[in-house]
């Protein structure tokens, strides 16, 4: 018991070392009218109105802005937007510019660049997705995955080419590319 008291102390003395150089806390009413600059990055809990920073953090807001390379948990009422993410992002609506690794549950979930994991949502798009996309429509410029919905659009499965390895551009209910 004497040893996991020990080095409990030990990795808690180590991490908050490390996390010294980072702020634990940030509450904002917009990216500018903040406790800590928009530039700064968070290392604990995020809660905002409208909040914008790098983060590894969980973030609850209306709206959460997640720049440069972050990650955590981004609970937002409204809307969540980030550059490259690694966790996982919850709102009503969600936006990835250009990575996201992990899971986005939304109404509109929407990745402009490579997205890896889960899209769970009514309408779920993405440039360049390996994962699984389920909802009720999910489009995908690029699937390297499974899409389960009403409608699933893979741009990169030809029209019944390479059946029954690939299925058709657009298939009701199941579609897959790998």
């Amino acid at each position: 018991m004497k040893k996991i008291l020990i080095l409990s102390a030990l990795v808690a003395s180590i991490a908050s070392v490390k996390a010294a150089d980072e702020p634990f806390f940030q509450a904002s009413l917009t990216p500018e009218i903040a406790i800590h600059s928009k530039d700064t990055k968070i290392s604990g809990i995020c809660l905002s109105v409208w909040g914008e920073n790098p983060q590894s953090a969980f973030a609850l807001g209306f709206v959460n802005g997640s720049t440069g390379k972050s990650g955590g948990l981004s609970w937002s009422f409204f809307f969540n937007y980030n550059e490259d993410y690694t966790g996982v992002a919850w709102a009503m609506v969600n936006y990835s510019k250009e990575n996201f690794k992990g899971w986005q549950s939304g109404f509109f979930n929407y990745s402009e660049g490579t997205f890896t994991g889960l899209q769970s949502g009514c309408v779920n798009c993405a440039q360049e997705f390996h994962g699984l996309q389920w909802g009720f429509v999910n489009y995908a410029k690029e699937l390297h995955g499974l899409q389960i919905g009403f409608a699933n659009i893979a741009m990169n499965n030809p029209w019944f080419k390479e059946f029954p390895d690939k299925l058709a551009t657009g298939f009701p209910f199941v579609n897959w590319s790998f």
